[in-house]
């Protein structure tokens, strides 16, 4: 069953400046669906339209069961979105915010209260949840941004690159964390990034997009066998020089996992 389903969806933007064209991609329910590329391809630009803060230009989005056009409320009840930036109170305890989005969604103080300790236990910040979020680390911040976006517990929530501007090991954290959002509460997750090590780590498939075109799409180990790899021949010097042997000897121990 798709999740996400687009036919020759299309943003033209005043200008003539088409940053995405004519895309064709579908996302199944309970996946984690990677959506790979460079900065200025056409990603964050997808992924507002298919939130509805956009309107595309041409071509349909159905999300959760809904078009994106014809019926933007019921798209945006359905889902979570965690945008670049964070949204999210720093003059305010990581409670009070959780708590303000519950409200936003007209939830009642009970199921608010019950999903706010869920929440913070899944994004590991139970023993912060009352501190003020000014005291966050970035990566702090970020967890708390996703457990936000997951308060009215909606199908499918979008991630817009995630991890930038982490530390590797926060990085790592947070890929821990995402994976076990789809385990745990069982969401289709649609993730952009430009990093082509979190696609492969995190996503069952995903689409590469450049110049607002899609170039392909697969799972990881289809998408690597189908690029394979280049052939490297090395040819430093003639092999009756002592340098040389010595130079081939070293190379070779390094091919087959041995030290110097």
């Amino acid at each position: 069953m798709s999740t996400i389903q687009t036919d020759k969806l299309t943003k033209v933007f005043p200008g003539g400046i088409t940053a995405v064209d004519a895309i064709d991609f579908e996302v199944r329910e309970g996946e984690i669906f990677g959506f790979l590329g460079p900065n200025g391809a056409g990603k964050t630009t997808t992924i507002k339209m298919l939130n509805t803060l956009i309107r595309p230009t041409s071509g349909t989005a159905v999300v959760a069961g809904f078009d994106v056009v014809k019926h933007p409320a019921e798209v945006r009840r359905s889902i979570g979105y965690v945008a670049q930036d964070v949204g999210i109170d720093e003059h305010a305890t990581g409670r009070e915010n959780l708590t303000l989005y519950g409200r936003f969604y007209r939830l009642d103080g009970k199921t608010i209260k019950e999903r706010v300790d869920s929440l913070f236990a899944l994004v590991d910040l139970a023993s912060f949840e009352d501190k003020m979020v000014s005291t966050y680390s970035g990566g702090m911040r970020k967890r708390l941004d996703i457990a936000m976006g997951l308060i009215h517990q909606p199908k499918l929530i979008f991630l817009d690159e995630p991890t930038v501007g982490l530390d590797p090991q926060t990085r790592a954290r947070m890929w821990e964390y995402i994976q076990s959002l789809a385990r745990t509460m069982g969401i289709t997750i649609f993730l952009t990034t430009h990093y082509m090590d979190e696609a492969d780590k995190l996503a069952d498939r995903i689409a590469i997009i450049d110049r607002g075109k899609i170039m392909t799409i697969g799972t990881p180990d289809e998408l690597k066998r189908s690029i394979g790899g280049d052939v490297v021949t090395l040819s430093p010097c003639g092999t009756g020089e002592p340098e040389c042997a010595a130079f081939m000897e070293r190379t070779r121990s390094v091919l087959s996992g041995q030290q110097f």
